[in-house]
């Protein structure tokens, strides 16, 4: 890991900052929306746009003048994808406890402070505003209160202090105290609940999935409506994915020692 005190190059910086909010944007942005969002000099953000264009990871329309991500970025992003053997030895797996349950199921990783989806198994009813990429609050997800609920006392506070506890709906747990003791109840039963936490109408269940330790915390969630993931078959679904979650390690572990 690079050491924090060396400085970032601001170039850098502000070409990611770019891709981040075109990414944001459906309908693409001008360059002077993007330097006045980002507060950043007009000539600067000219310049960083051409050269992102140039090296094929923005788009301008002819017409509308409006920048948004090309292709490019999607083939780097499933590039690296490929390369993730967590997800290789998952997504097989996550496909047969989709098909068994007629649920949708995603993969999950912690990345600074938040939850990362990196796989997702989804039926063709019900859909789910996820996908690959997406970034969640932890303390109101069930895959999030699972990467939480892998780390120790002082971790977890360290990233409630510096991300927050945003209130998605009246549902969302939104004090330290009771996501403590929703932590201590995780780890006693070994699975999460998303309790329309974070999406009205949604209920999810996330268990972890072991991995060695160079690897990022994991976890898989199942994810349905009010109606599909219920009280009298949470322990049920519970059970399939802490199957599922121990056949990923296992598979995990035979694919690295080969």
């Amino acid at each position: 890991m690079a050491s924090r005190k060396t400085p970032s190059p601001p170039a850098v910086e502000r070409a990611f900052a770019i891709l981040e909010l075109l990414a944001q944007s459906r309908s693409g942005l001008l360059f002077s929306e993007v330097a006045e969002r980002l507060d950043l000099p007009r000539s600067s953000v000219h310049c960083l746009l051409v050269g992102l264009e140039r090296c094929g990871y923005a788009h301008r329309h002819l017409k509308t003048g409006r920048y948004s991500p090309s292709m490019k970025l999607f083939t780097l992003a499933n590039t690296a994808l490929g390369g993730l053997p967590l997800r290789d030895a998952a997504i097989p797996l996550l496909r047969d406890l989709c098909t068994k349950t007629g649920l949708t199921v995603h993969l999950g990783v912690m990345e600074q402070g938040e939850a990362v989806l990196v796989g997702k198994v989804e039926p063709g009813t019900a859909r789910l505003a996820t996908w690959i990429g997406k970034r969640m609050d932890l303390h109101c997800t069930s895959i999030g209160k699972v990467l939480l609920a892998q780390l120790d006392d002082h971790t977890v506070e360290q990233i409630l202090s510096e991300r927050g506890m945003p209130r998605h709906n009246e549902n969302t747990i939104a004090g330290r105290k009771r996501l403590r003791e929703e932590l201590a109840r995780v780890r006693d039963v070994g699975y999460a609940i998303d309790d329309e936490e974070d999406e009205l109408g949604f209920r999810c269940i996330g268990v972890p999935v072991t991995v060695a330790t160079d690897h990022a915390p994991a976890a898989i969630s199942i994810s349905g409506t009010t109606s599909q993931v219920t009280q009298s078959n949470e322990r049920q679904l519970a059970q399939l994915l802490k199957q599922t979650a121990k056949a990923i390690t296992g598979q995990l572990s035979s694919t690295e020692t080969l």
